[in-house]
């Protein structure tokens, strides 16, 4: 727990000050980030990322004045650790105005202003760029700001990124030339406050990915002019074929590169197809073992689209990766997994080494491909059980490995009701419902996939990505799958809290009870609990402290972390502290360490210390503290925040 500084701001300028040129270059040159996201934000989504990344750089690029002084903004330049600076106020307001005019309809009989053509400058030739990827709550915050008017998205915006109050907003607004400010605070105030994520890189226009568009190489030479020419023409012949007007290809982009390695890899008789016994013999067992399954493993044209859009993925294909997995082609001919139809849909399964790749088109034509990746690199047998094959009406088929027996679908909150045996076919299971779509708030159950092979049986759970997640518990170091009766009941009551770690390349998630705690006021004992979710890029760890007191069904979670050691193997030690209200209604402070916490300390809005592991202090409701202890080998630990 940590207490929070609210800091004060300064008081407006009692006059407008004068923004020499020099001045105006200064704040544009140590805030440009900043600018640009905010024009990013308040540029319309219909204008698509590429032209909005583009667009947000032209229009922070022309704020500067142009004369050699301009007039600062009639409202006072407050912005977090920009305050007082009136040459960022005088660049937010004019970016802020032209991204506004930016998202006006264009008019018969008006002139358009510059901000609503698209920008002379920057130009980047033969490449779309657009912001790196965020998870499921950045791309839900992305979907409801779209929903907004321009005045509303910049109110937001303002509220969130600048951390202004609605009386300075309401001056930058009316500044910026917004009639109706008292409707765009109404309007913006019908979105959540998620004003943390606005930072988050989903809304980074200078923090760019970049894919090929155009990718027709202009020669020096004449003789490549006429052969690019000529390459053109064919390209067009391809698409004015009648029906769809799909080439061999299918919504691939064109080619662009003439390299031996990357066409070998576009082959599909180059493709590496297993024996289907292979993996008895084999010293590995992971996903390189596994057979070529499905009923169009011998469809060419079918395979030859999927390594083709996996090379060049056209702009009408969507493409997903889980963070830290590349999107581009593969170096070589990749090997075939699956290639079938299944749930109206023709699905190929590709595995590189180093990523799943699952392409999918409808039966009856290429229009709404979908291209998917996944990184699982250094695979386990158990981690190597299944992949997502299809998603359909909130269920979910899994493609299983050879080794794999049986399979079943069971509820993590009903640890004593038993699993519901699943039909294979060919590898394939038949629909369980999947819990990737389900609300953390109202979660009444969690369906995951148990699976049984030579060595044991495991649990894996749909966290929205291809390869599911593995499920374990135990302390670091010393964590099993969960298997029996003891560690499903471990899980049980914090399973609802998987939907927290879904779309982040999550690799296996552990539950741990570090710490059983008895309640002050002699109501029984209370649980500790510490997830922790290991990602296949060996970053971005998330860590979840969770407290469960007797008779609730499902635990509070008391603090979160990223990034962090603790809880994990590097670090196999925790301190969380929680305020809890006793039934004859008093406050208390409790927190728990590991065993091994020889005393903890409370310091801020409570105050108290213990020998042990254990801590228990009265508070009042509300009191903030920070936690900090000590282990028997004499190392401080903080309390996770």
């Amino acid at each position: 727990m940590q207490s929070q500084d609210v800091a004060s701001r300064p008081a407006p300028a009692s006059a407008d000050p004068v923004v020499d040129v020099e001045r105006a270059e200064a704040a544009l040159v140590e805030h440009y980030p900043r600018l640009v996201r905010l024009a990013y934000l308040v540029l319309p989504p219909s204008l698509g990322r590429n032209r909005r990344v583009v667009t947000a750089h032209s229009l922070t690029q022309r704020a500067l004045p142009r004369g050699r002084a301009a007039s600062a903004p009639t409202i006072p330049a407050q912005s977090t650790g920009r305050e007082g600076d009136p040459g960022y106020a005088f660049l937010r307001l004019r970016v802020l105005r032209t991204a506004l005019e930016a998202g006006l309809p264009l008019r018969r009989l008006a002139w358009p202003k510059r901000s609503q053509l698209p920008p002379l400058l920057p130009q980047i030739w033969g490449l779309r760029l657009f912001p790196r990827s965020g998870g499921a709550d950045e791309l839900a915050l992305d979907q409801r700001l779209s929903a907004l008017s321009g005045p509303a998205r910049a109110a937001y915006v303002l509220r969130g990124l600048e951390k202004l109050p609605d009386g300075e907003v309401r001056d930058v607004l009316t500044a910026a030339g917004v009639e109706d400010v008292d409707d765009a605070l109404e309007e913006a105030g019908t979105v959540p406050e998620q004003h943390a994520l606005l930072d988050s890189p989903e809304f980074d226009p200078c923090s760019l990915q970049a894919r090929p568009t155009d990718l027709m190489r202009r020669r020096q030479h004449t003789k490549a002019a006429l052969a690019a020419g000529a390459a053109l023409l064919v390209c067009g012949a391809l698409l004015g074929l009648p029906g769809e007007g799909w080439g061999p290809d299918g919504p691939a982009a064109p080619a662009y590169a003439q390299n031996p390695a990357a066409e070998a890899a576009l082959d599909p008789a180059q493709l590496t197809k297993v024996p289907a016994l292979a993996w008895q013999s084999s010293a590995r067992t992971d996903f390189s073992v596994w057979p070529a399954r499905g009923d169009l493993t011998d469809d060419s044209a079918l395979l030859r689209r999927a390594l083709a859009v996996w090379a060049r993925p056209g702009e009408k294909v969507t493409v997903s990766a889980t963070p830290g997995t590349p999107a581009g082609g593969p170096s070589g001919a990749p090997q075939l997994l699956y290639a079938g139809s299944v749930d109206n849909v023709r699905a190929v399964i590709l595995y590189d080494g180093l990523r799943i790749a699952r392409y999918a088109e409808p039966k009856d034509g290429t229009a709404g491909a979908a291209l998917d990746f996944s990184r699982v690199d250094n695979a386990t047998r158990a981690e190597a059980s299944a992949v997502v094959l299809s998603r359909a009406d909130g269920n979910v088929r899994y493609l299983l490995a050879p080794w794999v027996r049986k399979a079943a679908e069971r509820d993590l909150l009903k640890p004593d009701a038993g699993a519901m045996a699943l039909t294979l076919t060919d590898g394939v299971t038949s629909p369980l419902a999947s819990p990737a779509a389900q609300q953390t708030g109202a979660c009444s159950s969690w369906n995951a996939l148990e699976v049984a092979d030579g060595t044991g049986t495991r649990v894996l759970t749909d966290l929205a990505e291809l390869v599911p997640a593995r499920l374990t518990t135990g302390r670091p170091g010393e964590a099993r799958d969960v298997s029996g009766t003891r560690a499903l009941h471990t899980w049980a009551p914090y399973s609802c809290w998987l939907g927290a770690m879904r779309s982040a390349g999550v690799r296996t998630v552990n539950a741990w009870a570090y710490a059983r705690q008895t309640l002050p006021d002699g109501t029984g004992a209370a649980d500790w609990v510490c997830t922790r979710a290991e990602t296949w890029r060996g970053g971005g760890e998330r860590v979840l402290a969770q407290f469960r007191t007797p008779g609730t069904t499902h635990a509070a979670v008391t603090a979160k972390a990223q990034n962090v050691p603790a809880c994990g193997t590097r670090d196999p030690h925790v301190l969380a502290g929680v305020l809890w209200k006793a039934q004859a209604g008093d406050w208390y402070l409790l927190a728990a360490g590991t065993r091994d916490t020889e005393s903890i300390r409370a310091t801020g809005g409570v105050r108290g210390t213990s020998r042990g592991s254990l801590l228990a202090v009265r508070a009042e409701q509300g009191a903030q503290a920070d936690l900090k202890g000590t282990l028997e080998s004499g190392r401080s630990i903080d309390g996770l925040r």
